[in-house]
């Protein structure tokens, strides 16, 4: 199972007021699991960051001027995620994004049905907590010391350890661990199920006959599997 996990950095908080996408950064999962395959690219929102932004994710103006617009990266982006579902914290946000970039191209916009949000799972599997990506971090151990700022591929790639946590597949692959590694350090034993009638033999007497002569024939009538 395919999926990608997709986190943007933005200019600032709704494109309806004219902000813009400056870092999208996308990790591939298999099964829940990352791959080591990403994405990411800077782009030029065509329109300055305001300081309150900057100081959110560190992407200044200067940096971004040379970067890419969001036409040119758009076929290899598409390329990148496919159909794949679409893993985000915050979908709407993100999404709404996206789709105010592709509304500008005239390009068909990305549905949101095909988000799963991991803020609406953090909320069914742990109610009453706090979603933020950090505190869902802290929650779950996962190491946030590369984190003095935020950006697009960094978060994505915590977010997909979140996500990882709060589908239990890594907690399932602990337990199996754990518990392969208490039986074998307390040397339990398993006994083998009886069943309750036994196959019939798939030997013919005529043909268990005839072994019994052999290995008299051959070992004499006292083998050793038969020394006590």
């Amino acid at each position: 199972m395919r999926e990608i996990v997709l986190d943007t950095e933005t200019t600032g908080l709704d494109p309806s007021d004219g902000h813009r996408i400056i870092e999208i950064g996308c990790v591939e999962l298999i099964d829940h699991l990352p791959t080591g395959r990403t994405y990411q690219i800077y782009l030029n929102p065509e329109r300055d960051i305001p300081t309150e932004s900057q100081r959110v994710h560190g992407i200044t103006d200067e940096f971004i001027a040379d970067k890419p617009l969001f036409a040119a990266v758009v076929d290899e982006l598409f390329a990148f995620i496919e159909d794949a579902p679409l893993v985000i914290h915050n979908a709407g946000f993100d999404l709404k994004f996206l789709n105010a970039e592709l509304t500008r191209l005239k390009r068909a916009t990305l549905p949101f049905a095909r988000a799963i949000d991991t803020i609406d799972i953090a909320k069914s599997k742990i109610p009453g907590a706090r979603y933020s990506l950090d505190e869902l971090c802290k929650r779950f151990g996962i190491d946030l010391t590369s984190r003095s700022k935020h950006g697009a591929l960094l978060d994505a790639s915590l977010l997909a350890q979140v996500y990882l946590e709060l589908v239990g597949g890594r907690q399932t692959r602990l337990n199996l661990t754990a518990l392969d590694a208490e039986s074998a350090s307390m040397g339990e034993i398993r006994n083998a199920r009886i069943r309750p009638t036994p196959l019939a033999a798939r030997v013919s007497v005529i043909e268990a006959e005839n072994h019994a002569a052999f290995i008299v024939k051959e070992l004499g009538d006292d083998p050793v599997w038969s020394w006590n």
